[in-house]
């Protein structure tokens, strides 16, 4: 994996991210927490997929690693509702 595979990587996250930050309707922070979102996102909605028993839907191969984005979206959406329900504002 060069670095050219790398930045694709964290742009796909972050698109990932941003798209879950959209979906739950919370946004907190700017691109480097939608990447870290992506990520994370990726991690919980493979976990959850694995459980459940479903296929990956879609996948990207970058640099021989594959990037499951439909999981990420979804894993990044729940964790983004999740972490506003926890931490919402008081009026």
């Amino acid at each position: 994996m060069n670095w050219v595979d790398i930045v694709i990587l964290l742009v796909v996250a972050g698109l990932c991210g941003s798209l879950g930050q959209a979906i739950s309707g919370f946004s907190r922070g700017g691109c480097l927490v939608s990447i870290a979102l992506g990520f994370i996102g990726a991690i919980i909605g493979l976990w959850l997929a694995r459980s459940l028993k479903l296929p990956e839907l879609y996948t990207l191969d970058i640099g021989g690693t594959k990037f499951p984005i439909i999981w990420s979206i979804i894993g990044a959406t729940l964790f983004v509702a999740v972490i506003g329900l926890l931490t919402r504002r008081r009026v």
